[in-house]
């Protein structure tokens, strides 16, 4: 189907499968330009409304008195109250324990204290290219962008580096819920369980036992800290799940699409290894080309005008970063890729709001220090092969992306 053939009755945003080739880019642009605040039916559902401008976006993540993310919770599923109950992270929650939770952490992940881990970046990203480059062809999601933000994330967190590709698996299964490779079978017995996933459980497991160990020998890591935070078991299991998957799986997405689009774009990764000074305006332009997570889901507390549309109280309400990353009122030709791209108000971490991203300093590093390390190799970076991308309208995920390294 052609641009100029595409109606706004062709867009479905519930279907996982319009996802798997590539992102939608065209469906976005429409409902921008058409229809801003659209309604989506689902096939099993009651449908939601998406949201795809800029600025209603931030309109939506700015007012949590009438958008709530604990009414519904923050996915797409419909859930029975007590289920959303269950599996509530502080991510499903409104003020004010949604407040109370994130300050537990929150000093961890602040600009000074993240730049105390900057060293120890580069020394992981070194460490992980000496391995991976005299393999000379390898997947670059299992080798290097995986590794190089879980290494990081073990030390921060308290998790055992020797453990750390467990928590890669047991998260690929959970937030793969949607991808026929990675899908465990559920069924409404495990609806209290985040993303309804049986893998829950195995990562409460692994969280329970390191939290024993921790209250034996003290450390000064996250892990401590949850430990003696006097949390419900209920609450110390989502927040163990919560930091151990966000940790890891959108900066590694960044950072894989990241060098599919400097691959793609030969004058950027030029310019770049030229120009090693634009590694930070480079990273910001990754996060928004890529946007990790392309929606999240609120619910309307009563009813609201939105962009002329009319939503009633316990509608659901999506709003995709994706479609308003490429916002064209906001970014300049939003559609290329820019390393230059200055001003860059991107919304890969969500658009402001109570619910910012908490690693987003660690997240920003993390991936400009990929690529400064990756380019001051004296290689080429090549594709071996397409990038086998997640089943997924949640995740902008790519599972595995072959590269080849040769001598410059």
């Amino acid at each position: 189907m052609t641009n100029a053939t595409l109606t706004i009755e062709d867009i479905d945003l519930s279907d996982h499968d319009a996802f798997v080739e590539r992102v939608p880019y065209e469906w976005f642009a429409l409902l921008r330009r058409e229809d801003p605040v659209h309604f989506n039916p689902e096939p099993d559902g009651p449908g939601f409304w998406a949201v795809t401008r800029y600025e209603d976006i931030r309109a939506v993540h700015r007012n949590v008195e009438v958008f709530s993310s604990e009414i519904g919770g923050t996915s797409l599923e419909d859930l029975e109250p007590e289920h959303v109950e269950a599996r509530k992270s502080m991510i499903d929650m409104d003020p004010p324990r949604h407040d109370e939770l994130r300050a537990i952490v929150n000093r961890r992940f602040t600009p000074r204290a993240v730049q105390v881990w900057e060293d120890q970046v580069r020394r992981v990203a070194n460490e992980v290219l000496d391995r991976a480059l005299p393999l000379g062809e390898f997947d670059f999601v299992e080798h290097v962008s995986s590794e190089i933000p879980m290494q990081v994330f073990a030390e921060i967190m308290g998790i055992p580096q020797e453990e750390r590709r467990t928590i890669i698996e047991l998260g690929d299964r959970m937030l793969g819920n949607q991808d026929p490779e990675l899908a465990v079978p559920s069924d409404d017995s495990h609806k209290s369980l985040p993303f309804s996933s049986p893998v829950a459980l195995e990562m409460f497991e692994f969280g329970r036992r390191l939290a024993e160990d921790r209250r034996r020998n003290p450390k000064d890591d996250i892990i401590t800290q949850l430990a003696f935070e006097g949390l419900t078991q209920r609450e110390y299991d989502v927040y163990f799940v919560l930091l151990a998957t966000a940790g890891n799986e959108t900066t590694r997405h960044t950072i894989t699409h990241g060098l599919l689009a400097l691959l793609e774009h030969p004058d950027q990764l030029e310019m770049l290894r030229r120009d090693p000074s634009l590694g930070t305006s480079a990273a910001e332009e990754m996060l928004r080309w890529a946007t990790p997570v392309h929606h999240f889901r609120r619910t309307a507390t009563r009813d609201v005008e939105l962009g002329g549309a009319q939503i009633r109280a316990g509608d659901k309400v999506t709003t995709w970063f994706v479609s308003g990353n490429r916002d064209e009122t906001v970014f300049e030709d939003p559609d290329r890729f820019d390393i230059t791209r200055h001003p860059n108000r991107h919304m890969a971490f969500g658009p402001g709001g109570i619910h910012h991203c908490l690693g987003a300093h660690l997240a920003r590093m993390e991936v400009r220090i990929a690529f400064e390390e990756m380019l001051k190799r004296p290689v080429e970076w090549e594709l071996a092969g397409p990038p086998d991308r997640l089943r997924s309208n949640f995740f902008n995920g790519i599972k595995r992306m072959p590269v080849r390294v040769v001598a410059r």
